[in-house]
Order: structure tokens, then sequence, then C-alpha cells
């Protein structure tokens, strides 16, 4: 009887969501009708914008429960395969939607670190925790913890960590989410990121896991299919192939004889370019002249560069006929000076690296571990290497990727999930190398060599939104593009592929469309795990245990609204890059959790006083590492054995499992009641469910 309840169940999902679809698809013609009638584009993009958060709104609103095991874990009744396509959703982050492919455009071979890492660890997942987690039925991983371990120690460690991968996770969806507001309504990033949020906050909170399930699946449908046509378009435009992981291959060897012919200095696009490296490298002397004069005189130094910009001011003013741009840009660069040595030394710093970034010749798309020696090929080498573990790791280790599994009513229903997972994953992740191309091709070819004063106006309106993004100087004044007097970002790559490209508007509105369903899916998840560890793991389990329900749902709404606010504030502040933060969440989930479950569910010695050692050593080595090296801390300490603060977790993980063992094995064994748990979270197959629910 059960079996047919949930089969009827899917059934009736299957129904629902393909209405959906096919409303979704009458909805996008409907747009495409409006442009070619002449609708304006911002009016378009605000169709797009308002139509999805609505409709999200609206299963929000319809999904609402004051049901605890609804709002905690959807009533553990989510099928495989809709579960699959929500976790899909959950884990095509912002990351995945809008810098994985960015990432590839920008590192090429290198960026496949993030392809094989992540892949990889769903394979993790399915061998190591997810039927064993859900064998052991209850609603968070800091509950498991707790019940494996022992004691409230522990369980409040899995909280600190729960909250610090999810709010360093999170920051990275909402930028997404701020990225794609400010560019599709012409409103200031930090205003963008808050009005975004709203869409956020729609879900998850009225309706918690039972919400962001449903919507996800919806968010699900909408991403994979914005992703899918542009790249399907530009494959069938370069190549006539309307299979661009077929197509791939072709374009490819298309980029790399295009950068054999920029790298040439004999060729006339070569020597364009070759000029413009020169000129970089001037300045790039000239900021380390600087930093060295500073270093010798000091503040008087100083008053000297400012005074020198100051005559220059007089000068354009004195002029008999005063150039009132020079004027307003000299004058900007005396109030940009800096105020004091330390201003100086960072800004100049950051000049020196700039201009540097810029020397060097185009590497080689295709190329593995592009470097100038075989110490630059080792260091990469490494630091992929090390990327990857920490992914694979960190994936099966995220508490809100976990907590999916917790949502299935089964324990075959959960494998059955992860194989959905994967699959729905791979669309995309098959894909994006794909996307990273056929872009890279189009600014090689359209944009390369095009007239300054013909540059489209996709290239001013993402500058507008973020320089670091998009910037194109006229280095050597010749009024004609050079690939390295372009500057774009990782971020922009996917966004603004449809413009890149000149595909019609509808496209660029789909593309944004499902960005915001990729970064609003794993922003509803991540917040929902902040705000389930400190109402459920933190108030109900540690401080009042008797709670009625409606309190704790409402502890756990007020929380989720203040964790919302206070990551949109941080977002604001832009510390990272989209793809960073995301890696650095996985790094701290590697260090902090991996080992203790891992172990907690295939070694029975494993106790509580190895667990709490372990869980320290790992997440504190991590954090502090990261601390050290990241530069958005300003301490900017060597990097132990050159690797890359993103991949923090090869020293954390390590740290983890070496302090569980040892700690375990100097104290006394766990008691036979947690072994037994252990016996019977390990063999999935039996039947039931541990009986620990919360009431």
């Amino acid at each position: 009887m059960a079996t047919q309840s949930t089969k009827s169940f899917a059934s009736q999902l299957t129904r629902y969501y393909s209405f959906y679809t096919g409303g979704f698809i009458a909805f996008v013609i409907l747009v495409a009708i409006l442009e070619q009638m002449g609708v304006p584009s911002k009016i378009l993009g605000y169709m797009f914008l308002a139509a999805t958060v609505l409709l999200y709104a609206g299963i929000g609103v319809m999904s609402r429960t004051a049901d605890v095991s609804e709002y905690y874990v959807a009533g553990r009744r989510v099928p495989a395969l809709f579960n699959g396509m929500a976790t899909g959703a959950d884990w095509m982050s912002a990351a995945s939607f809008i810098g994985m492919a960015g990432t590839l455009y920008l590192s090429g071979y290198d960026g496949l670190a993030f392809v094989l890492g992540w892949t990889g660890g769903y394979v993790l997942v399915a061998l190591f925790l997810a039927p064993y987690l859900r064998k052991f039925g209850q609603f968070t991983i800091p509950d498991f913890l707790g019940a494996r371990y022992g004691g409230n120690a522990v369980r409040s460690i899995g909280v600190f960590a729960a909250i610090l991968c999810s709010f360093t996770y999170v920051i990275a969806q909402i930028y997404g989410v701020g990225l794609i507001t400010s560019r599709f309504t012409g409103l200031e990033f930090s205003i963008g990121v808050f009005v975004g949020l709203g869409g956020i906050l729609v879900c998850s909170f009225l309706g918690g896991m039972k919400a962001v399930t449903w919507t996800q699946v919806a968010q699900y449908i909408i991403l994979i299919v914005a992703y899918m046509i542009p790249v399907v378009w530009l494959s069938v435009k370069h190549t006539g192939n309307p299979v661009p992981q077929v197509a791939y291959g072709y374009v490819l060897e298309k980029v790399t004889e295009r950068e054999k012919v920029l790298n040439d200095a004999t060729t006339p696009d070569g020597a364009k370019e070759a000029e413009v490296r020169a000129i970089f490298k001037q300045r790039q002397t000239a900021a380390e002249d600087k930093l060295k004069a500073l270093e010798e005189r000091g503040a008087d130094y100083l008053a000297e560069e400012k005074a020198k910009l100051i005559k220059v001011v007089d000068d354009l003013k004195a002029a008999k006929e005063p150039d009132a741009t020079a004027i307003a840009a000299a004058e900007k660069a005396v109030a940009d000076f800096p105020v004091d040595a330390a201003a100086a030394t960072a800004a100049w710093k950051k000049a020196a690296a700039a201009a540097k970034a810029k020397t060097a010749p185009i590497a080689a798309h295709a190329e593995p571990f592009a470097g100038k020696d075989q110490e630059a090929i080792d260091k990469k080498r490494k630091n992929f290497l090390a990327l990857v573990l920490c992914l694979m790791v960190g994936t099966a280790a995220l508490p809100h990727i976990l907590m999916r599994y917790y949502t299935t009513p089964s324990v075959q229903e959960a494998r059955n999930s992860v194989f959905w997972s994967l699959f729905f994953i791979f669309l995309l992740y098959f894909t994006a190398p794909a996307l990273a191309v056929l872009a890279k091709f189009d600014v090689y070819t359209l944009l390369v060599g095009s007239s300054f004063s013909e540059l489209p106006s996709w290239v001013s309106a993402w500058a507008a939104v973020d320089k670091t993004l998009m910037s194109i100087t006229d280095i050597n004044k010749d009024g004609i593009v050079q690939l390295a007097e372009i500057t774009i970002g990782g971020d922009l790559i996917v966004l603004a592929t449809p413009e890149i490209a000149g595909l019609p508007y509808v496209i660029t509105g789909l593309v944004a469309a499902g960005g915001l369903a990729a970064a609003l899916s794993t922003a509803d998840g991540l917040l929902l795990t902040i705000a389930n560890a400190l109402s459920h793991d933190v108030y109900y389990k540690m401080i009042d245990p008797h709670a009625p329900t409606t309190r704790r749902l409402a502890i756990s709404k007020t929380l989720l609204l203040l964790v919302a606010v206070f990551a949109a504030y941080v977002t604001s502040l832009k510390p990272g890059d989209i793809l960073f933060l995301v890696g650095a969440a996985f790094s701290l989930a590697a260090s902090a959790f991996f080992p203790a479950l891992v172990l907690g569910v295939f070694w029975k010695r494993a106790n509580k006083t190895g667990a709490i050692i372990g869980m320290l050593a790992g997440l504190g080595t991590c954090a502090y590492y990261m601390y050290q090296t990241y530069p958005f801390f300003g301490v900017n300490a060597p990097l132990w054995w050159d690797i890359n603060s993103i991949s923090a977790g090869i020293f954390g993980m390590p740290a983890g499992f070496i302090g569980i063992i040892l700690g375990s094995l100097l104290t006394a064994a766990p008691s036979k009641e947690v072994q037994e748990l252990v016996d019977h979270v390990r063999y999935p197959s039996l039947e039931g469910d541990m009986k620990t629910e919360a009431a």
C-alpha cells in the first residue's frame, strides 16, 4: 500500500511539473514575440525576473507548513527522481551555473578540476554517506554527530561548522543574485543584493524543506533549459551541430589556432598584442619602482608624488583652452591618491600584480598545466590535484546536500536519488566546457580586432555593474581592441554569452532567469541549513527539548531572516568571487565533517573525545590557512607547499582524521549502545529507520 501511495504521489508530481514546463515554454515564446514587436529589452528583463520570482513565491505559499517533519525533511516522501532534481538544483549553485564555465574560460584545462572534483564527490556520497545517514533517520547532520558520539560538545562543533560552511557558501549565492538583479534592473550591486534577497526568503521562510524541495524542482527545469539553449544555439551557429559536447573539439581547434596567431609577434595581430603587453610591462616596472622609492624615502616620496599630480591639475586649468575631460581625470587621480604609506603599498602592489598578469602570452586553452618553466607547471599540477580532492571530499560532507537524503521515503530511494542527482548534474557539467570554448571563440573572433568606436552595448552595460567583470581600455591608442586590453571576469561569461554572440534578448533574459534559479535554489537550502542548525540542534536539542512545534518553527523562521540579512550585508562587501567562496566552503566541510562522518559510520572505535579533537583540529587548520593566505584578510602569509587558499582542506582533512584516530585510541571505547547504533546504520538494507526522530 505504501509503495502504491509513493507511486501515486510521483505520478501526481509528474503531471504538475509537466504542466509547469509547458507553461514556462509558452512564457518564453510570448517574450520572444514581444521582443519582435519592439518591446524594450529592459521591460522584457523585468518580466523574466518577476515571473520566475512570483512562481517560486507561489510554490512557497502553497507549501507553507506548521508540521515539524514537513518543515525539516519534507515529510520524508520525496520520490527519488524528484529528489534528484531538487538536489541537482541545490547543487547547481551560482558557482556551477555562473562561475564554472567562466573559470574554464579563464583557466582552460586547469578549470576541469571543478568538474572532476564535484562529479567524483557524488560518488563518495553514494558509497560512503547517503544511505547510511538516511538509515539513521533524523533531521540534520549535527543530529547524527550528537547521537553517534554522545553529548552536546560534538553537536555544538557540528553546528558551528555547518553554519560556517553554509554561510560562506550562501554569500556566493547572494552575490550571484545581486549580480543578476543589478545587471537587469539597473540597481547598484549593493542594493540589488538586498532586492534579490526577497526571492531567496520567500520559499524557505514559509515552508522550510517542503517548500524548498518543490521550488528546487521547478528551478532545476528553468536553469537547465536556460543553460542548454544558448550553448546549443552557439553550437549550431559555429558548427551546424546541435550537440555542443560533440562540436566542442572542432571549436577548440579553432580557438587553439587563434591563440597561436595572437601569440606570434610576426603576425599583424600578434605584433599588436606584443605591443600592448610591452606597455603593461612598463606599468609593472613603474609600480615596482614606486614601491622601492616608498620603502627608501617613506612619507617624503609620497608627498612629492601627490604634489606632481596637483601641479598637473593646475597646469591643465591654466591652459588657454582647458580640457574639461583631462581636468576631471587629473582631479580624480589626486582624489584617488593613497592617503598614507600603507595604502600606497597596497595600491601599488595591486597595480603591479594586475599589470604583470597582462604581460604574459596567452595561455593555451587546451594545454594542461601551462607554465613558463617546470616549476610553474609542477605548481599548477599540484594545485589541480589538491583542488580536485578538496572538492570531492567537500561534496561528500556539505550539510545542505546530505540533508537532501533525509527527505526520501526509504534507504533504497536515497540510493536511487544519488543516481538521479548525478544524471541531472551531469547535463550541466558535461556542457560547461563546451560553453566556455564557444564563448572564447566569439570573443577571439567578434570582439578582438573590432573598433573601439563600435563596441557592442553589452560591454558598457556590464562595466557599469562591475569593472572587474568587464572593462576594455585602449592601451596602445590604436582604436582597435586587442585581447590584452580586455578584462573579463569569470562570473560574467555565462550571463553575457547571449549578448556576446548577438543572440536575441529573450535568450539573455532566459539565461538570467536560469542563473537566478541556480542561485536561489542553493541559497534556500543553505539558509535553511543554518536556521535548522540553530533552532533544532541548539534550541530544541540543547536548550528546550520540550518546546512546542509552533515555537520551534517561529524561532527557525526568525533566525533564517536574521542570517539572510547579515549574509546579504557581507555579500555587499564583495569578499571574493563566486567560485572561490564556494571552494572555501568545500574545504571547510571536508576538514570539519568528512573525517567525523566516515569514521563515525565505518569505525566503531571512534569516540567523543576523538571527534572533538579531530573536528576542532581539521576546522581550525583549514580556517587558519585561509585566514593567513587569502588576500581579503590582508595577512598575505607565504603559502604552504605552494597550495592556494581555496584548497586549504588539503591540510585540514588529514588533521581531522589524525585527531579522531589518536584521540579515540588514547581514550575509552564508546558504549555498547553507540556501537550497536553504528551496526544498525552501517547495514542500510535493514528495514526501518532509527527510532530517534524528534516528536
